[in-house]
């Protein structure tokens, strides 16, 4: 059997952190280790690590407590580094809290590499829109997905760059310098941005996490601020800032127009229906109503929240913490 790491780092994720160890210990190709860095969980993290590596002997837990905004600017990459670094195989596969892996997951991530058609492999995540209840998803998890780079289906075609499901040789994370930890947030962004100026990735079928945010409307919209902001800081995604800022001015147009004419603003509303539902239709439209009605509410809001704070981030360069690292 090829060799294979797997490297994840998870902070306060009491919650998550058995069904993430279950899932990659049920991998058909079997990992030679399982690497989790914790950054310094107070929450029973780390004690539910101990204690399942009394289960899975190829489970290996590291405790770092410099993995955390009070001690790294960039602690998830730090985090993703130090896992990285401890791996024994020439391939590393990473994985997240919050998610969970199908036992054929590893296998297909990591085929392109062993086949030697890619030394990079991006998997992408997925989120089952018919399977919403409180344990698994919320109709908030579905509402926000696209716009987080969230499929719907696992069989969906992604070029999504989430460390939630992507692997590499070894090597080619030390050529690019590992995981920026100057980056807050989109360390992946950063690092997959840099790897794909030397190598040309590979999109296996499913290799997708489940990934489960449990997203409330609150939570949702907390993440895209947080994600718009990084955007900002990082001087990354400018087209897309563009794209927002002109719906949000077509928004406002139409709305002063309606002294003149409703028209503007119910054509603005039909374009606004096209982008809430345009990536994802196919696999949304047996989804429960009540799913698409906060769809239909959430992505209305989404131009302005990434205008904004978008603009806000590249003018103080400054990120927003995470709550975690308070906990």
């Amino acid at each position: 059997m090829p060799a294979v790491s797997v490297a994840s780092t998870v902070l306060n994720e009491s919650d998550d952190i058995d069904a993430l160890v279950e899932s990659l210990m049920q991998q058909t190709l079997a990992p030679a280790e399982v690497i989790i860095v914790d950054g310094g969980s107070t929450d029973g993290t780390w004690e539910r690590l101990q204690a399942a590596q009394l289960k899975y002997p190829t489970l290996v837990p590291i405790r770092d407590e410099s993995c955390s905004l009070q001690r790294s600017p960039g602690p998830i990459a730090r985090g993703r580094n130090v896992a990285i670094a401890a791996a024994s195989s020439d391939v590393v596969a990473c994985a997240d809290a919050g998610c969970t892996y199908h036992p054929d997951w590893l296998a297909h991530l990591t085929a392109p590499i062993f086949n030697g058609d890619s030394q990079y492999s991006v998997g992408g995540s997925y989120i089952d829109p018919t399977n919403i209840d409180p344990t698994n998803s919320t109709v908030w998890d579905v509402a926000s997905a696209p716009f987080f780079g969230v499929k719907l289906n696992p069989d969906a075609a992604t070029k999504s760059c989430t460390a939630r499901s992507m692997a590499f040789r070894k090597e080619l994370w030390q050529r690019v310098g590992g995981f920026p930890e100057t980056v807050f947030l989109g360390e992946d962004t950063v690092f997959d941005s840099k790897v794909r100026k030397l190598v040309t990735p590979a999109f296996p079928e499913r290799a997708k996490a489940s990934y489960q945010p449990r997203h409330t409307f609150r939570s949702a919209l907390r993440q895209m601020v947080s994600y718009s902001v990084t955007d900002g800081v990082l001087g990354g995604r400018s087209a897309r800032l563009w794209r927002n800022m002109v719906r949000c001015v077509a928004e406002i147009l139409a709305a002063l127009a309606l002294v003149y004419s409703p028209i503007p603003l119910l054509c603005v509303l039909a374009l606004e229906i096209y982008f809430a539902f345009r990536l994802d239709w196919t696999d949304l439209r047996k989804a429960p109503l009540r799913t698409l009605a906060a769809r239909l509410l959430f992505s209305p809001i989404v131009p302005w929240v990434v205008a904004w704070y978008q603009t806000v981030g590249s003018i103080t360069k400054k990120n927003r913490p995470n709550r975690q690292n308070f906990t």
